[in-house]
């Protein structure tokens, strides 16, 4: 990874850990069971990337700039995306832990959380119109102030959403979703 520009490359157990690596492009290359936990991978640009099996717990992306990318089975503990480049900013999760994460103030429009952990992420002021939790465990995660309209939360979990702080129309919850919505006004749904 020393190269500054990677183009359609598999990275493969390659183990980074407490690394610096910064100011790299990586374009349509692909991740597998890599360790990049407390590595610092700031000012970097990844574009049609996928990162599958990897552990990048507590990594650093200030202005980094994430371009499409999936992310499928990894571990993405306190990842900061709030600081990551706002410009084209595309990415979606499947089967990740993404606990203590913070996407304050991004715009993440159609963002797709499959069977994803995101216990007490921070979601305030976050743009997440039409998009999709799915089996998703929202234990202890803030939405403030956060644009959640024609969101799908049929399936997911542990979720409390006070509707008069978050715009919603057309959001979608299962019956069994309802006290989450609720829970400030401390009524008993039977």
């Amino acid at each position: 990874m020393e190269n500054l520009i990677h183009i359609h490359k598999t990275f493969e157990k390659v183990v980074y850990i407490d690394k610096k690596i910064n100011n790299r492009e990586f374009d349509g290359c692909i991740f597998k069971n890599c360790d990049f936990s407390n590595s610092d991978f700031s000012y970097n640009t990844f574009m049609d990337c996928e990162f599958i099996d990897c552990n990048l717990a507590m990594t650093q992306l200030a202005g980094t700039s994430l371009k499409t990318v999936s992310f499928k089975n990894c571990k993405l503990l306190g990842i900061q995306f709030h600081t990551c480049d706002d410009f084209l900013f595309a990415v979606n999760f499947q089967d990740c832990v993404l606990d203590y994460s913070s996407f304050a103030n991004k715009k993440m429009p159609k963002t797709h959380f499959n069977s994803c952990s995101l216990k007490e992420v921070s979601f305030i002021g976050t743009h997440l119109s039409n998009s999709v939790f799915e089996n998703c465990n929202l234990e202890g995660t803030i939405f403030n102030d956060t644009l959640l309209t024609g969101v799908n939360f049929k399936s997911a979990y542990n979720y409390k959403i006070d509707p008069e702080f978050n715009p919603m129309k057309k959001a979608k919850f299962s019956m069994q979703g309802i006290p989450g919505l609720l829970e400030k006004y401390d009524i008993k749904i039977e």
